[in-house]
């Protein structure tokens, strides 16, 4: 049977100034590391943390079991110079925090196809943007479907920056639940991702203790239909890994879907165990199959 690239799943963030645990980011297990230069680095290690992940980008090209992503400074804060130093390092991706609208990663594109150019780097660097920071970023997620971006990959967001913009004391309601404004800008953001067909990536679990938590919310979240979710702590790989990989129940399922639209070619409704399905679900099995790494 054909194999196809299984979805990221799990995005570690690791400092872009700590030796120790850039050194330990590969025995994470993370299907991606975030190399951070922005909120986990203090301002006066901006400069040496950048240093730092370019060298590891360098050393690491080929080696590395896990994709490797660099989180910028927001580009009107020191994300430009980021962008210059560590492109010829050829990250996979690159993580954009506090994106307003799409258009800014339009011209970070264009930079982007300029900067490839003068340094050799064949393969496009991916575009990853936290859409949903600032207050006037939600309501720009529905341009990002109308937005040519070749470059995007996904889209994730974050509570925490905006509920600091919007001078919150909580992000969260009495029951512990994300308060309505977080759970309506997830909803949108989930939306335009699908819009947009690319990665929707669930925000972190803050409390990297709480295993069994971290379980549920993300299981409820790959449900929903968001494909990998961020990791602030190596222990919360595990558990990301297994909500968002397909049980054999899953992919056996999803199988026998298949096979019964295979018996019809061309149909566009079919009968399996008494049930009448119909394309979204065998639409539905393909993309079981996709995260699994697997292909009919």
């Amino acid at each position: 049977m054909p194999h196809a690239v299984r979805a990221l799943r799990s995005y570690l963030f690791v400092p872009g100034d700590n030796e120790k645990k850039l050194a330990r980011g590969d025995d994470s297990g993370a299907d991606a590391l975030i190399l951070d230069l922005e909120d986990s680095v203090a301002p006066a290690r901006k400069a040496t943390a950048r240093a730092m992940v370019q060298a590891f980008l360098q050393a690491r090209a080929g080696k590395s079991p896990a994709e490797l992503w660099v989180r910028i400074n927001p580009l009107t804060a020191g994300g430009l110079a980021d962008i210059v130093a560590v492109v010829r390092a050829k990250p996979d991706g690159i993580v954009v925090p506090k994106v307003d609208h799409p258009r800014e990663l339009v011209r970070l594109s264009d930079m982007l196809d300029v900067l490839e150019q003068r340094d050799g780097v064949e393969t496009p660097i991916r575009l990853l943007p936290v859409a949903t920071e600032t207050p006037i970023a939600p309501f720009s997620l529905g341009a990002y479907a109308e937005t040519r971006l070749p470059r995007l990959y996904g889209l994730t967001w974050g509570a925490e920056d905006l509920s600091t913009a919007l001078g919150a004391a909580t992000n969260k309601s009495q029951d512990g639940g994300w308060a309505f404004t977080y759970r309506m800008v997830r909803s949108l953001c989930l939306m335009a991702a699908k819009a947009c067909n690319v990665a929707a990536i669930e925000t972190l679990y803050a409390d990297f203790r709480d295993e069994a938590g971290l379980s549920a919310d993300s299981l409820a979240a790959m449900r929903e239909g968001f494909t990998g979710r961020i990791a602030i702590h190596p222990a919360q790989v595990a558990a990301i890994n297994a909500a968002f990989t397909p049980s054999e129940v899953d992919i056996a399922e999803a199988r026998r879907v298949l096979a019964a639209f295979a018996v019809e070619p061309g149909a566009a409704v079919v009968g399996l165990d008494g049930r009448m399905l119909d394309i979204p679900h065998m639409r539905q099995a393909q993309s079981i199959l996709a995260r699994a790494g697997l292909a009919e």
